[in-house]
């Protein structure tokens, strides 16, 4: 009897977890991990920026590629660089919302702080973009009651991710490569890092890898 109890709660705690920490879940917050296409694109996105060393050369690699991107932008480095987010703007790219801070305490915040934490992002692309915000993702791809909470009161929409290259683990491309291989699919989100040294030289093999295969990637999510 004990053992079926403790076994119970275990299986409980392991399906709050899950629920919580992986974003294709959908038990708490319903994101757009994949686009529905038969089309052979997949679309890009960035976390953690504006840096003001590595950004830079991601769009240029971009921009020689001919490809298009959502950067998911820490409002705190919007305000820092925001002649970047400017730059990533006229390119032709997107930008999202991922926080203001990125605290690590982030999903453990009180709905008003976290309201207040996530509006404030917003506020800060909005003053730079002069346009309104409408894409979320929340960081470290965490979500719980509360997360939900503050994106349906904002009416932000969720974006998760097909494919987790795993760039801030390891950077070796051979690597990460053969992880995209093996998720890739039409319509398939892609998460990447520009903040990380070398995650211009990353993307250029990624993209030349996915040309290769057939991939385009000249489009925003829609």
């Amino acid at each position: 009897m004990i053992i079926g109890i403790v076994l119970l709660c275990l299986a409980v705690v392991f399906l709050l977890f899950y629920a919580s920490w992986s974003i294709d879940s959908g038990v708490y917050l319903k994101c757009l991990n994949r686009v529905e296409t038969k089309e052979k694109r997949v679309y890009l996105t960035f976390d953690d920026g504006p840096d003001p060393e590595q950004t830079p050369k991601v769009l240029d690699v971009l921009k020689a590629h001919r490809a298009k991107a959502v950067f998911f932008c820490i409002g705190e480095k919007v305000e820092a660089h925001p002649e970047i987010v400017r730059r990533i703007l006229a390119e032709g790219h997107a930008v999202g919302n991922h926080s203001h801070t990125h605290t690590s305490r982030f999903p453990l915040l009180r709905r008003q702080a976290m309201l207040a934490d996530v509006e404030a992002c917003s506020a800060a692309l909005e003053k730079v973009s002069d346009r309104k915000v409408t894409l979320f993702r929340p960081p470290f791809g965490v979500t719980n009651p509360t997360v939900a909470a503050v994106v349906r009161r904002l009416e932000l929409r969720p974006v998760g991710w097909t494919i987790r290259t795993y760039d801030t683990r390891n950077s070796d491309p051979d690597t990460v490569l053969k992880h995209i291989e093996g998720k890739l699919k039409p319509g398939a989100i892609i998460l990447l890092h520009d903040r990380l040294p070398g995650s211009d030289r990353l993307l250029h093999d990624i993209l030349t890898y996915l040309k290769t295969t057939g991939y385009t990637f000249n489009s925003l999510l829609p």
